[in-house]
């Protein structure tokens, strides 16, 4: 195993999960913007939410990559197979927890299902599952995040 194993898949992972949620997006499976979604916690501007996700999106990738390796170097395994089953679990904790939960308490521009909408959201808030940007949407999300941990695992693997 090696580390820069998990930062080439890393890099490869969010590229593969980034695009698959962008084609996703323009086949109108999902509304969700993952990019924008974390651009806007720093921006109201949208053009410069979306660069400014891209770029907080890509480095979430490398630590998520790293945090991968970290469980994979633990436990002394790393495959394609267990990167999948990581990729499942960081999926479902994404839909789940952290957007559903975490992110509508400290987004700035979202608003919130408990009371009415912050003075002029940019964003609705996602609900479980991300089902309010879409009835798709969660399949979306699990089926890129289990291909993102494929990837880093088998990157892990492959370097040795």
């Amino acid at each position: 195993m090696s580390v820069w194993g998990a930062i080439a898949g890393g890099f490869v992972g969010t590229l593969v999960l980034t695009t698959g949620l962008r084609a996703a997006s323009e086949a109108r499976l999902t509304r969700m913007d993952l990019p924008f979604l974390l651009g806007t916690v720093f921006s109201a501007d949208r053009t410069r939410a979306k660069a400014l996700g891209y770029l907080l999106h890509f480095l979430a990738g490398q630590v998520f990559a790293l945090v991968y390796y970290a469980v994979f170097v633990a436990i002394d395994e790393s495959g394609w197979l267990l990167g999948g089953v990581f990729g499942l679990v960081h999926g479902l904790f994404a839909g789940t927890a952290l957007v559903n939960v975490l992110l509508p308490v400290m987004h700035p521009r979202m608003g919130i299902p408990d009371t009415a909408a912050r003075s002029s959201p940019l964003l609705e808030p996602p609900g479980f599952l991300m089902l309010n940007y879409g009835r798709s949407t969660p399949l979306v999300s699990v089926v890129v995040h289990v291909a993102y941990g494929s990837i880093v695992g088998g990157f892990v693997s492959l370097a040795g």
